[in-house]
């Protein structure tokens, strides 16, 4: 694996076309898999034999997993994303009730309010910029962060700096003395707004996980409150960022389709799951290991292999999508549903929300700026770092009108 990253998609067909299961070697030479088909991910993001907690994790334990590990954080941080069985269940219901389908629909009209004002935002930046203004930053990137924050009751002074950190900690090719500063920084952050909570709770997620702490120690430890915390923070935007971020990319290269949804022959939640599936938010999640060997189609996966999650190329398998799976199409009939906001007792949490987000996200943004259209070619775009995002660093935009 490339710990730069870059595009996938090209890597992904070459390997699709040799067998849905792939051997990898990740960052410090660790040997790993990747399950790019779809129905053999499907298959085995549910198995029964396939965990999640760090202790299947055969190099973690034999300990050739140091510290600067840059995926160490995705395998070690205590939470819902390292969790099985029970321990899965318990975090899981401490925070399942922010993101029922209902609580998303409360939050409807916050989401628009901030979403008009980064659009006021984003014209501001583009007069100040000669008629560009790079999207992602203005408009993509703050909307899920400020609402992500808001709902745990965090300051929105410390929104840039946590993005920072969540940068620092996702990407693949940070050196190792960086990634241990990184994730010592945000966990220290992170248990000083939790501190700040506990002396002066609020009417947030935080202030609730604090309370479920407090009353039966059981329930959420120390550790385990500010690994969820972090989690929630990192998904809660990076995700949506990187839909947004892509779908806007789409709908310019691909103007027939936007317009479709100008003209009420698409809908903008048409574009999401589109988008979802044709160039996913999320490339190569980490990690799960087989608890045996086990044979995922045809392929002998060893057991407490560290496995990766290929979203991006389950979504573009043309044996499940069909022969034109690597085509843009919002009128395309759906035979199978995209995996990209995972599948089993894993799936997104937090996926009303991205979902929500991103479809007022995009009917706002090209309701006000029908003409916006990038103000560089897609080619000359800075791929996202590290090959667990996928998506670009930066999306200058003209707004036109």
């Amino acid at each position: 694996m490339d710990p730069s990253g870059g595009c996938p998609h090209a890597d992904n067909a070459r390997l699709l076309a040799e067998g849905a299961v792939a051997p990898v070697i990740l960052p410090g030479e660790i040997d790993g898999m990747v399950v790019l088909g779809h129905d053999a991910l499907r298959d085995f993001l549910s198995h029964p034999d396939v965990a999640k907690g760090p202790q299947h994790f055969t190099a973690l334990t034999e300990g050739r997993i140091p510290d600067g590990w840059p995926l160490r954080t995705f395998a070690t941080v205590p939470g819902m994303m390292t969790a099985d069985g029970a321990d899965h269940r318990r975090l899981r219901t401490l925070v399942s009730s922010a993101f029922t389908a209902r609580r998303v629909e409360e939050l409807r009209p916050r989401v628009e309010a901030v979403a008009a004002g980064l659009l006021d935002d984003l014209a501001d930046a583009a007069g100040a910029g000669d008629g560009v203004a790079d999207l992602r930053r203005h408009y993509a990137l703050p909307l899920p962060l400020g609402v992500i924050c808001e709902l745990l009751g965090v300051d929105p002074v410390h929104q840039d700096r946590l993005h920072r950190l969540s940068g620092l900690i996702v990407a693949t090719d940070t050196e190792p003395a960086q990634a241990v500063a990184a994730n010592r920084e945000m966990v220290e952050l992170l248990a000083s707004i939790a501190g700040d909570k506990a002396t002066a709770p609020g009417d947030d997620l935080t202030s609730a996980l604090i309370a479920a702490r407090d009353e039966d120690g059981d329930r959420l430890g120390e550790a385990e409150l500010i690994g969820t915390v972090l989690l929630l923070i990192i998904a809660g935007h990076e995700t949506t960022l990187n839909l947004v971020t892509n779908a806007v990319r789409a709908l310019c290269a691909h103007r027939d389709q936007l317009a479709l949804v100008i003209e009420g022959r698409a809908t903008w939640a048409d574009v999401v799951e589109e988008t979802l599936r044709w160039n996913s938010p999320v490339s190569y999640f980490p990690f799960r290991y087989p608890t045996r060997d086990l044979t995922v189609d045809g392929t002998l996966v060893p057991r407490g292999t560290p496995v990766l999650a290929g979203y991006s190329a389950a979504g573009r398998d043309t044996k499940a999508h069909g022969p034109d799976a690597d085509r843009f199409d919002l009128t395309r009939t759906a035979t199978v549903k995209h995996l990209s906001l995972g599948h089993g007792a894993h799936y997104c949490l937090g996926a009303p929300l991205a979902r929500m987000e991103a479809t007022l996200a995009l009917e706002a943004l090209f309701t006000r700026f029908p003409d916006l259209d990038l103000a560089v070619p897609e080619s000359e775009l800075p791929r996202h770092t590290g090959f667990v995002g996928n998506s670009v660093r930066a999306l200058p935009v003209r707004l036109g009108g």
